[in-house]
């Protein structure tokens, strides 16, 4: 687990003295670099020591086996894995014959930084080899979020205290060794040298090679250019095999004298183009990087991130920790969608193999409200790719006697590849979510076009899947039975709550799309009787409620079950689903992550005050956060109910959740979704922002330590500026139309350059709600000056 001195508390930097070998893989996800097309793995220049090597690119996977003890009709025939592309990071180093490891000699100093404003990491070192020769080593590594295709690495070695030879060999590597994976079912299943060559070729100091998987038809190319720098001669050659490129420069340097090295790179994949294609495609792309050179890479990084910073940056007074981290979750949030373009969102984004590389409900539940009001583009984009999907989402509703579309639990391409079904395909939530997200975009952007040709089609797919999958009691209540909600220690049972509502904003949502669309909405044979349908079924969708102990069950008769043992439950033993059957679980209380109090969350108008209160203080006790998505929410609802202090702590959980590593699996990858978090536990929780309704409303309230949140969210194309104090929170609009607005119920109307300051009312909690004992939040660590 990594030690927080590992990141000293900057605001604008997240950076590392020292290099501890024990936490390496976490580093390596920390330090990753990515644009949602290019992913690199933190790894060394030099490529070993490593915790575990990684280059992606988006949506590029292999085909693997899925065992069954006993195969049913429907199961996913094969699961789909993120593989390990070629690698084009590595630059090895030999002073006076000795490669630079940092296992051997002396490692003097070792610093890595990475810069959240510039988009850069950088890394500086001086080492003194076996034999006693020092070398001060630095490099700088971007991957583009302006040109796509692109990464870049800047690499310079000087002597230190003497003459020296000097070897650099860059090089462009494929089906590098991986190391063994583990028992947790959470990590990724690694393939052995899944990459076939197809073609390579080399020149001056230019390489390319061309591989394709072995199932999965993806075509993968891979090029590398240089300019080197040097004031003495350097002699300079380069070779080329069919799963290795490798330039090599030899000179001597007197101390102090450096050889500089540039190294370009691009990265093209398709499953349709051919051989030639994909060498044209990633050599034009290098041509273009090295037109721009490095300069120029580097200003149009600043230049991007200062925009993106302009309307995403979330600034804390009173809590450095906390402001460190929202500022790399945003940072990695949109390395995890910026370049994606119509591909998905993967659970870990490019920053590591966990979870297969596959994209969850966690896209459009937690990682798009952020992009939706930070980064519009994004979050359309990623929805586009779901619209690209609809017709495999229908092949599975058929498989599943449903009409309209039945979206994956978890993909890389579109088609279901859960194992589990009873927490994959049950968990029919997510078509929910998509429409969730496709009407919120919509809302926030005023996007007529994507409404019409994206939003729509979404929306009455998933409103057909949930009028098939529910029925009409006698009683006139519209049930939805035999599904998983977001809770998945709680599994096949009847009208989740959250999944309940979540599917009537869905059925309602379709119903007003298909009326602002008539034309387009015919086009998919809805009709007047459909539109009836889903109206009815979205009135009359029951919603439970257990009287007698005045609180809504998650689903029906789940505050009928025996409670789990917590007393007994020892904290090595968490997360259970790693230590318990999924048997014993499914017939207890107790929850693996927010579901109930999600649904407080996104659908908050279907709550009173009253019921948000007693709702959260009942499902605390039982809630044990075995998933990184529970903290953010439990921190905006713990917010909203009063409980300022416990929505702090959630906070610092969420946002710190891969910098500290608090779920031990940094290793794999980040926790993309629990990044989102941050900025939805301080926007929608300190903030008090929530947008039903078609309109955006806040009810801001700050914990203790923090003195002041300001932060800015993009509403119907203009930026809305919100700055909270413990006493009161004022708003702002820079330019465009008025803007009508609530401040804790308040309503107002906000007008370009005319400020307005609302006092902040008291809010009294109730007695402050326990936890299982053990999964208490966190408290952060005691700030520093």
């Amino acid at each position: 687990m990594i030690t927080h001195p590992a990141y000293p508390s900057e605001p604008w930097t997240v950076g590392e003295k020292g290099l501890d070998l024990n936490v390496l893989a976490q580093s390596e996800s920390v330090f990753a670099l990515s644009n949602g097309h290019i992913g690199l793995r933190g790894n060394l220049d030099e490529g070993e020591p490593h915790g575990l090597p990684g280059t992606y690119l988006n949506s590029v996977f292999e085909f693997r086996p899925l065992p069954y003890a006993e195969a049913g009709y429907g199961y996913p025939p094969s699961g789909q894995t993120v593989i390990n592309v070629t690698n084009g990071k590595l630059i090895r180093l030999l002073v006076e014959d000795e490669p630079f490891d940092v296992r051997y000699g002396e490692l003097r100093s070792h610093n890595r930084v990475l810069s959240l404003r510039d988009g850069v990491l950088r890394r500086t070192a001086e080492w003194t080899s076996p034999s006693g020769h020092s070398v001060h080593i630095s490099s700088t590594r971007l991957v583009s979020f302006t040109q796509r295709a692109t990464a870049a690495i800047a690499y310079e070695v000087r002597p230190v205290d003497g003459p020296l030879h000097i070897v650099l060999q860059s090089e462009l590597v494929t089906n590098e060794q991986l190391p063994p994976t583990t028992d947790d079912p959470r990590a990724t299943a690694a393939l052995t040298a899944p990459l076939q060559p197809e073609q390579h070729s080399a020149h001056d100091a230019r390489a390319h090679l061309v591989h394709t998987t072995r199932l999965s038809g993806r075509r993968i190319g891979a090029a590398m250019d240089h300019t080197v720098h040097c004031p003495a001669d350097v002699q300079t050659s380069i070779e080329c095999s069919e799963d290795t490129a490798r330039l090599t420069l030899t000179t001597q340097l007197a101390a102090g004298q450096p050889l500089r090295v540039v190294k370009f790179l691009s990265y093209g994949w398709s499953s349709q183009r051919s051989i030639p294609a994909i060498s044209a495609q990633v050599e034009a792309a290098l041509a273009l990087a090295c037109a721009t050179g490095w300069e120029g890479l580097l200003a149009d990084q600043r230049r991007y991130l200062d925009d993106y910073w302009a309307g995403a940056d979330v600034d804390l007074e009173g809590d450095a920790e906390v402001q460190q981290a929202v500022r790399f979750a945003l940072f990695q949030v949109l390395q995890a969608s910026a370049r994606a373009e119509r591909r998905p969102i993967p659970a870990k984004g490019l920053t590591g193999p966990g979870y297969d590389g596959h994209a969850f409900w966690d896209t459009e539940s937690y990682v798009l409200p952020a992009l939706t009001y930070t980064a519009p583009h994004a979050a359309a984009d990623a929805l586009r790719w779901r619209h690209l999907t609809i017709p495999a989402a229908r092949k599975r509703a058929r498989e599943l006697t449903l009409d309209g579309a039945a979206f994956p639990w978890r993909t890389i391409t579109g088609e279901e590849r859960s194992g589990y079904w009873p927490a994959g395909t049950a968990a029919f939530h997510i078509n929910a979510d998509i429409a969730d997200a496709a009407i919120r975009l919509v809302q926030a952007t005023g996007d007529e076009e994507f409404d019409r040709e994206v939003g729509l089609e979404l929306l009455v797919e998933t409103a057909r899947l949930w009028s098939s999958l529910g029925f009409h009691r006698r009683d006139g209540q519209f049930r939805i039975d035999g599904v998983t909600g977001p809770d998945e220690y709680t599994a096949l049972c009847d009208n989740n709550v959250y999944t309940n509502l979540m599917a009537q904003r869905n059925l309602r949502g379709a119903v007003e799309a298909a009326k602002r669309h008539p034309d387009q909405a015919a086009e998919l044979g809805v009709d007047d009787d459909e539109i009836a349908a889903w109206e009815r079924a979205a009135d009359e969708m029951l919603v439970p409620y257990d009287v007698g102990r005045g609180v809504h069950p998650q689903a029906e008769r789940f505050t009928d079950y025996e409670c789990w043992d917590f007393e007994h439950t020892r904290r090595d033993q968490y997360p259970l689903l790693l230590h318990f059957p999924y048997f014993d679980l499914y017939r207890k209380q107790v929850v693996k992550q927010a579901d109930l109090v999600l649904a407080l969350y996104k659908r908050g108008d279907a709550f009173t005050a009253e019921e948000k209160a007693r709702d959260f203080a009942y499902y605390e006790p039982l809630t044990v956060r075995d998933s990184s998505l529970s903290a953010c929410i439990q921190s905006v609802m713990a917010a909203e109910v009063g409980h300022l202090d416990l929505a702090y702590a959630y906070l610092g959980e969420a946002a710190r959740m891969d910098l500290d590593d608090l779920a031990h699996n940094t290793g794999d990858g980040l926790h993309i979704a629990s990044l989102a978090g941050a900025w939805i536990a301080l926007v929608a929780g300190f903030g008090g922002m929530r947008d039903s309704g078609g309109s955006v409303a806040f009810a801001p309230r700050l914990p203790g330590p923090l003195t002041r949140l300001t932060f800015s969210v993009l509403w119907q194309g203009q930026r809305l500026c919100v700055v909270v104090t413990p006493a009161q929170a004022t708003y702002s609009l820079g330019g465009g139309d008025p803007v009508e607005l609530a401040h804790h119920g308040r309503l107002f109307t906000l007008r370009p350059d005319r400020p307005v300051t609302y006092p902040i009312p008291p809010i009294e909690p109730g007695p402050r709600p326990s936890q299982p004992p053990g999964r208490e939040p966190g408290r952060l660590r005691p700030r520093r000056a």
